[in-house]
């Protein structure tokens, strides 16, 4: 499954979760390594780098993004073979 049709579906799937979240797809030519996608859900918010499977390459600053964002509330990098460990850390997460 190519990255951008797995993206797609996840959108879906956590619209599906939080029917009121917002979901924003960063601009990453302004900030290189932003995770893909920032989820606000009430006053809760969570960030997740979509990728086409585990052993996907990540590119300068991702890692960095991902840790740090994780520290401030959840963020976490996602693919189909973790999809839905993570979608249940978000459920968790994004609780309101």
């Amino acid at each position: 499954m190519l990255e951008s049709k797995f993206k797609t579906k996840l959108i879906k799937e956590i619209k599906d979760l939080f029917p009121f979240c917002v979901v924003i797809h960063p601009d990453a030519t302004v900030t290189q390594g932003l995770p893909d996608l920032l989820i606000l859900n009430g006053t809760k918010w969570a960030a997740l780098e979509g990728k086409k499977t585990r052993s996907s390459s990540h590119r300068p600053n991702q890692d960095y993004y991902v840790e740090l964002l994780g520290k401030m509330s959840y963020a976490a990098f996602i693919f189909p073979e973790n999809k839905e460990k993570i979608l249940n850390e978000l459920q968790q997460a994004l609780r309101t």
